[in-house]
């Protein structure tokens, strides 16, 4: 497989690449119990030229490098992720698109878990980090999103907190999820007004939010629990927190 080719591995996934955009898939696998469920799709790489092939599972697995094909296995191009313009920004508050922040998150399952429950909510903006610890979109985060991938626009900033004050300038409020805050989830939700831009960011699943990055933040956000263990894991606290800042906001603040 050529090193800027992604395999996007499972029925879920490669369904929704196929619905969202066809074209893209370069080169397509399955296996036999598959083959049925693949046949609009091999038509439509038929009719633009592209390989598709019915393999054997032990070659599926050579193909996509995990065990956890699915049994069926489609070849893409790895996206080029780039910074947003200062354009865009402003057009993301006045549209008060929700945004995601990653500063950080290093495991490609988490990254795919985050990636899920964005386009669950239907927030299609998500900013990582370009740094070294920062995971980006591969073979297992496609995958953990089960289709997720097809519903977001992911972007790339080395600044991000100058990407921060930008979206704070565009009329956003910029929440940081931490374990500890003055500002419980709840009153949170309540404070921010029901046409203002919302901006999550979430930290390091070990070292949390740099300080740089929290530096730029309006405020912060976190979840109460009973004590027993200090936090969620980064997925679990992702799906709390978009539940409560954007679509159930404005009952929030009814309540």
């Amino acid at each position: 497989m050529r090193p800027r080719d992604i395999p996007v591995c499972g029925l879920a996934s490669v369904s929704a690449l196929f619905a969202q955009n066809p074209d893209a898939i370069k080169r397509l696998f399955f296996d036999a119990p598959s083959s049925s469920r693949a046949g609009k799709m091999s038509a439509h790489l038929a009719k633009i030229r592209r390989p598709y092939r019915m393999v054997p599972s032990a070659e599926l697995e050579k193909i996509s490098g995990t065990v956890h094909h699915g049994g069926i296995v489609a070849i893409i191009a790895a996206p080029e992720l780039r910074e947003p313009t200062l354009d865009e920004v402003a057009t993301w508050g006045k549209a008060r698109e929700g945004v995601l922040i990653l500063d950080r998150i290093g495991n490609a399952h988490n990254l795919g878990a985050l990636v899920r429950t964005a386009a669950f909510f239907g927030i299609r903006k998500i900013v990582l980090a370009d740094d070294q610890q920062q995971a980006l979109p591969g073979e297992s985060a496609y995958r953990i999103a089960e289709g997720g991938m097809q519903y977001v626009d992911i972007f790339r900033v080395y600044d991000l907190p100058g990407l921060c004050r930008a979206l704070v300038e565009a009329g956003y409020d910029v929440a940081g999820a931490a374990v500890a805050s003055p500002s419980p989830l709840h009153k949170a939700a309540r404070e921010i007004g029901p046409n203002r831009a919302v901006a999550l960011v979430l930290g390091n699943e070990e070292t949390g939010i740099s300080a740089n990055v929290a530096a730029a933040c309006t405020r912060f956000v976190t979840i109460p629990g009973a004590g027993n263990i200090e936090s969620l894991n980064v997925s679990a606290a992702a799906a709390v927190l978009m539940w409560a800042l954007w679509p159930a906001r404005k009952n929030a603040q009814q309540g």
